[in-house]
């Protein structure tokens, strides 16, 4: 542990003495390294509790005897895998792990076992383990070395699933065969070029696969694999540019596939396409939304889709004959994710959320529209009173393109101008939904800061020219997309525009620290979260599995003149116009963003004598997973907001 304050003090056993009091402090675990971080009273832990100790619950499987379902949850540090085998019972816990589980799939014949996947640390590098639900012992599968291994695929009787992994060179995702059974004798069955490549379903009879090639968040292509001989044969035109074509399923119609497309359009659609005749029908055109989701039921006959509107979700349910379909609309206004139906196709499994309740899994009933509650979360201590509700805001920006964002407003027993906290996603090409704020309601109902979520230009759920339009050397346009929000919040009554912090994550982390040069004179602080200070070092030392795949959205540090422009918007050649404080925070073990865009940025910053706090999880990665860590982490935002944004 390493613990540096940020005023001159003497601790003893976590207490901090003055001259005439002493206070209690919250103290960073020893896998923490926190540098310049004014202390943090235990008094505060007591005053957040009540908005840090909710939870959510996601499913993930069900059992092949339909009436059992596998759900991930936290009880303790990280998420675990859970087993629920009726509406509102009892969770048994089966994972007990200090890294997080977060997927598992059942052997699709008898459910005996689990397959999982976990990493170690944050570092990505998943490995696959078979649990055995009777000894509830669990078996390493895949090689346990710095390879990503995922994307499993069962055959339909259950002799082994397919996979992909980067084990055979780190680079590039191949395609395996497993007999969990036997691990040892798992083969390479597709050597492939490339990280972007992943399974997207299997026939009936186990022969053939569906492959899709990710290239960027607008190209992307299907091809189709014969397990028996071998051979890869194109579906798309790989010499077709600018076409998402992805999610591809087997039609229960011979030499018929389901996937979703831009093709044509603005936004992804649900389509047919004939492999032979390479005909293609579309049938959500009349939605003016992305779909982005879709699940077919075991025998192929019924088809659930969501669309994506405006950062809400809404469900549809599908007739796979007739292409007819009505909108769900006994669900809540809210998210909706990893839904399956039930083997007998009479019912689906899905988790939803509200802007006042995290996860929770529900059960749909088809004939009559009606949902049965499975999970109840639990949200700590809050009451629905204490949960801001997001309201959709939009600004023109520079150019006059339409950009919009998320709004949570301050409780009302907070008067006059408000002060703001810009949260940036990351991606680039993520989007900032109408979710629950969490623990983040402790700053709308307790400090009085309202949020702003803003979907810049690049973001995703906006159709695919605004997708594209912050790519290569229109970088910075998306950086003059948080300008104008500035602005529109200055034109605000209740919003205080001389107190504003921006915060982001990942890519919005490279957006937060941009900001904190670009608009210095506009904000008060900033909080950088894994955030990328120069794309020339990140390209160059980001895993190599998704160097290729990041160069299409940023650009090929490799050619010098995108290595110049590179340089020039770099935060990290542009600290001398930063004169606000800034807090940077890292994962040791990020394969994304490698710490080493972070200790950059802040011993720069620290040689030009800039006010700079700085924390780093030595058992994390791309972001915080475990919860003594999102706490402490959560504590030290806080401070650093009162210290620089509400004084």
């Amino acid at each position: 542990m390493k613990y540096s304050l940020l005023v001159p003090a003497l601790i003893f056993s976590g207490t901090l003495f003055f001259a005439q009091e002493k206070i209690d402090l919250i103290l960073p675990n020893e896998n923490l390294i926190a540098e310049n971080i004014a202390p943090i009273p235990k008094s505060l832990s007591e005053k957040i509790k009540k908005y840090s100790e909710s939870r959510s619950a996601n499913f993930s499987a069900i059992h092949p005897n339909g009436s059992e379902i596998i759900m991930v949850t936290r009880f303790a540090s990280t998420n675990q895998l859970h087993r629920l085998s009726r509406p509102m019972g009892a969770r048994k816990q089966l994972t007990f792990f200090d890294e997080p589980v977060n997927f598992a799939t059942y052997e699709p014949t008898k459910g005996e076992y689990l397959i999982y996947s976990k990493d170690i640390g944050g570092n990505e590098f998943g490995q696959l383990f078979r649990l055995d639900l009777k000894t509830m012992e669990s078996t390493m599968l895949t090689d346990g070395r710095r390879s990503q291994n995922g994307g499993v695929m069962w055959k339909k009787d259950g002799s082994g699933f397919y996979f992909s992994s980067t084990k055979r060179n780190g680079g590039d995702r191949d395609i395996y065969f497993m007999n969990p059974l036997k691990p040892s004798e798992a083969k390479l069955v597709l050597e492939l070029k490339g990280g972007g490549w992943g399974i997207n379903d299997i026939s009936d009879d186990g022969k053939k696969l569906l492959i899709g090639e990710y290239v960027s968040a607008n190209d992307s292509y299907l091809y189709l694999f014969d397990t028996v001989t071998g051979k890869l044969e194109s579906i798309t035109d790989r010499n077709e540019k600018k076409v998402v074509q992805g999610s591809a399923k087997f039609s229960k119609n011979a030499d018929e596939i389901w996937y979703v497309t831009d093709r044509d359009n603005e936004f992804d659609r649900l389509a047919t396409l004939n492999v032979k005749t390479r005909k293609i029908s579309y049938f959500t055109s009349a939605i003016p939304w992305e779909v982005s989701d879709y699940e077919l039921s075991k025998d192929k006959s019924k088809i659930a889709f969501e669309t994506n509107e405006s950062g809400l979700n809404k469900l549809y349910l599908m007739d796979a004959d007739s292409k007819k379909y009505n909108e769900v609309k006994t669900l809540p206004s809210g998210l909706i994710n990893n839904f399956e139906f039930t083997k007998d196709g009479k019912s689906l499994f899905m988790s939803q959320s509200t802007y006042d309740s995290s996860a929770d899994i529900y059960k749909l009933d088809l004939a009559s529209g009606k949902t049965e509650r499975w999970t109840d979360s639990e949200q700590g201590g809050m009451l629905k009173s204490d949960m801001s509700e997001p309201k959709l805001i939009e600004w023109k920006s520079f150019d006059q393109m339409k950009i919009t964002g998320f709004y949570y407003p301050v409780s009302k027993k907070f008067t006059g101008k408000r002060p703001v906290l810009i949260n940036i996603h990351g991606g680039p090409e993520g989007q900032s939904m109408a979710s629950s704020l969490g623990s983040g309601n402790y700053y709308t109902n307790e400090m009085g800061v309202a949020l702003i979520y803003p979907n810049v230009r690049g973001s995703s759920g906006f159709g695919k020219t605004f997708i594209a339009s912050d790519n290569g050397f229109n970088r910075m346009n998306s950086v003059k997309d948080i300008g104008a929000l500035l602005d529109w919040i200055a034109k605000q009554p209740e919003l205080d525009k001389d107190r504003i912090m921006i915060m982001g994550g990942s890519y919005g982390g490279f957006m937060t620290l941009a900001t904190a040069y670009e608009y210095a004179d506009k904000i008060r602080c900033s909080v950088d979260i894994v955030g990328i200070s120069d794309f020339n070092t990140f390209l160059k030392n980001t895993e190599e599995y998704r160097r290729d795949l990041r160069r299409v959205e940023y650009g090929d540090e490799r050619d010098p003149e995108m290595s110049a422009f590179f340089t020039k918007i770099a935060p990290l050649h542009n600290t001398d116009k930063i004169r606000k404080p800034m807090f940077i925070i890292q994962g040791t073990n990020d394969p994304r963003v490698p710490v080493t865009e972070a200790t950059q940025m802040r011993d720069k910053l620290k040689t030009q004598g800039n006010t700079v706090w700085y924390l780093e999880a030595k058992n994390e990665g791309h972001g915080f997973r475990k919860k003594e860590n999102i706490d402490f982490q959560r504590l030290a935002v806080i401070r650093f907001m009162e210290e620089y944004l509400l004084k």
